[in-house]
């Protein structure tokens, strides 16, 4: 069985740019996970003292903190910024943009429309930058019967598809005289996703790696369920099962952008034995 990895994939700038700050950033504490990887989570505490809290209000005495590469609210920075804390901002500068977008917009009377996971870390950060209570959806049909007003401004969690998006804004386009566009995916989320649709065409197998928390590596996964009947998505090399690969002669294998090379090493070495034995 040969075993072939995706064009693209694995860690992006932020996710890379994140986890150096966490390792030059010795005994401090994230606000929240650093990234969506329970596996890399746990090699920073135990290597480098980087805990987790799950919000500012838990942080206790430490000294240091972390910012979340999805970013946190608002307020939250704000006042952890006043304290005597050390602030490290490890947010991801692609989450930052539509920070700044939604603020800016807000501020000029612009309805914000946001398409993503209201219950994802990113999105609630972003939806703390405007004045007035904004949109979320995941969806088209979400939009039905919403008064909208005659200026919009639409942005996108930075790791979701972009078609999806584009169903999101030409809705609007056709409703209000006036929406402005803000094309906020990121461009590995866009490599990623192009590169694990080409290869589950070719494939008999899919294997995606990553946090089954983690957005990006669930749309990876999708996409490629999409293609390849036989995909599967796992965390470690600890979750995979022989029985998915017998009679199988392509194996392919992604990795969402929280996902660190030491973990895909582990899991293609796993599958390297069942190709062996088969």
């Amino acid at each position: 069985m040969e075993i072939r990895l995706a064009k693209n994939y694995g860690f992006c700038f932020g996710v890379k740019r994140a986890i150096e700050i966490a390792e030059a950033s010795k005994n401090a504490t994230t606000i929240g996970p650093l990234i969506h990887n329970n596996e890399e989570i746990n090699r920073l505490q135990d290597n480098f003292n980087v805990t987790t809290a799950q919000g500012i209000s838990d942080i206790g005495d430490a000294k240091k903190a972390i910012i979340r590469t999805h970013g946190i609210v608002k307020d939250d920075l704000a006042k952890i910024k006043a304290s005597d804390i050390e602030v490290i901002d490890a947010t991801c500068p692609f989450v930052t943009k539509p920070q700044n977008i939604v603020e800016r917009m807000s501020n000029k009377g612009y309805k914000i429309v946001i398409f993503g996971d209201e219950n994802h870390p990113e999105v609630k950060g972003v939806k703390s930058y405007a004045i007035n209570e904004p949109i979320v959806v995941l969806r088209e049909d979400e939009l039905e019967g919403i008064r909208f007003g005659h200026k919009v401004a639409v942005i996108s969690q930075t790791t979701r598809k972009v078609s999806e998006f584009l169903k999101i804004a030409n809705y609007l386009i056709t409703r209000v005289s006036e929406v402005r566009v803000f094309n906020t995916i990121c461009n590995a989320t866009f490599e990623n996703q192009d590169a694990v649709r080409e290869l589950a065409q070719e494939a008999d197998v899919m294997i995606i790696i990553g946090g089954k928390n983690s957005s990006n590596t669930k749309q990876l996964y999708t996409i490629s369920k999409d293609h390849c009947i036989d995909s599967y998505l796992v965390e470690n090399e600890k979750e995979l099962k022989m029985s998915w690969f017998e009679n199988k002669k392509l194996c392919g294998v992604s990795a969402g952008a929280s996902t660190p090379n030491w973990i895909i090493q582990n899991i293609v070495s796993e599958i390297e034995t069942y190709s062996i034995s088969n």
